[in-house]
């Protein structure tokens, strides 16, 4: 089994997409006007708008709801990655700045316009980078 993606579902689409193409510096793929996905070499952050849900299953799913899951994107450096931000005269939602935790990973927090949390970290520490490097090839 393989993890494809993460959608996140939202009430405005448009500033959803503009956020997490900055944040990544990917362009978005746009399939129709309710459905966008970001593609990484990881896998895919798909966004769908509020209108999508009932494709599923009608109310299966709420826009700027979520305050369980983090959003993770690993990045060559996180400080590099703040500051191309801020110099973007990005309006950030900082909920931590650039930290090394305790596990060796630098990370910075941030919310996106729906509220949910954002993690660009990157590992930092050689265990952290031996750790990360076993995760991927297991």
């Amino acid at each position: 089994m393989n993890l494809v993606s993460i959608r996140l579902i939202t009430a405005d689409l448009d500033r959803l997409v503009a956020f997490y193409e900055r944040v990544t510096g990917v362009d978005a793929v746009r399939h129709t006007p309710d459905f966008a996905e970001i593609h990484t070499s990881a896998g895919t952050l798909a966004i769908g708008s509020v209108r999508t849900v009932a494709l599923f299953a009608a109310g299966s799913a709420e826009a700027a709801a979520n305050r369980s899951a983090i959003i993770e994107f690993r990045v060559q450096d996180v400080d590099a990655s703040y500051e191309r931000l801020r110099a973007a005269g990005e309006t950030l939602d900082v909920v931590a700045p650039p930290t090394t935790m305790p596990w060796g990973n630098r990370s910075l927090l941030l919310r996106d316009p729906d509220g949910s949390l954002v993690n660009l970290f990157a590992p930092v520490s050689d265990s952290a980078r031996t750790t990360f490097a076993a995760t991927r090839t297991s």
